[in-house]
């Protein structure tokens, strides 16, 4: 049988879910590539994959689009690894410069910043290394394992997912294990046991990540969240229904 393609985030916020998947008997039907998070969503996109933990701003891309799977990268409120950096709070900034890891995350720092800060502020797409331009009144959205250490150097930090809570009341859903095509039922049933595994073993994988810059326990079980739930769902919804007017 031709293996399923895979793609998955290499962040710190992927490590439960492929903790579990590298140490289940599916790995042996995958083939599985990891990427930051635009770089899977372009594999998705171009069929390069068969299912991805991709950005879910790009689910009104796809021709078909299957969430797959119980398991997301979401978060109830704060996430701490999705944030606008900046040396002068928000009022002072004039310049924002977009991670270009990002597709989710920049289109949530757009629709928040037209309808909950109410700004308007000059946008650039960012090349890597950006952050070291993070200065003055320019200031710039970054997000998974940088954005914990951009945390120790800008005194002014928003987190998005925070920002969407309070607009909305809703949490956010930043990634989804999305596939472009009809999978088999056997294959989603072991691949979402496979990410559940991993999450039921948050002890192992943090002693597996060693990480100096943020408690991975506490990201683990406070900041991110985990559960594709109903309030999640509906999250996702107005999210992907605000996309269109960004």
């Amino acid at each position: 049988m031709e293996k399923i393609k895979v793609g998955a985030v290499s962040y710190l916020n992927t490590k439960p879910l492929l903790y579990g998947v590298k140490r289940s008997g599916i790995l042996d039907k995958i083939d599985l590539i990891e990427q930051y998070p635009s770089s899977i969503a372009t594999m998705l996109l171009a069929d390069k994959i068969d299912v991805g933990l991709v950005p879910v701003a790009i689910i009104p891309q796809l021709k078909e689009a299957y969430i797959v799977t119980d398991i997301c990268i979401g978060a109830n409120d704060a996430v701490a690894s999705v944030c606008l950096f900046s040396e002068v709070p928000i009022e002072q900034v004039e310049k924002v410069l977009l991670d270009y890891q990002s597709k989710t995350s920049i289109n949530l720092f757009k629709i928040l910043m037209k309808e909950y800060w109410k700004k308007e502020v000059l946008i650039e797409d960012a090349k890597p290394g950006y952050q070291k331009e993070i200065k003055g009144t320019t200031a710039g959205v970054v997000i998974g394992d940088r954005a914990f250490e951009q945390r120790a150097i800008s005194p002014y930090s928003y987190d998005l997912a925070a920002a969407w809570k309070a607009y909305t009341g809703l949490p956010f859903v930043f990634a989804a294990w999305v596939a472009n095509k009809p999978l088999p039922d056997d294959f989603i049933a072991e691949f979402n046991a496979a990410n559940q595994y991993g999450l039921s073993n948050l002890a192992e994988v943090i002693a597996e990540n060693p990480y100096p810059f943020y408690d991975l326990k506490r990201y683990y079980t406070q900041d991110i969240s985990y559960q594709l739930t109903e309030d999640k769902k509906k999250g996702l919804a107005l999210f992907l229904q605000k996309l269109k007017g960004v």
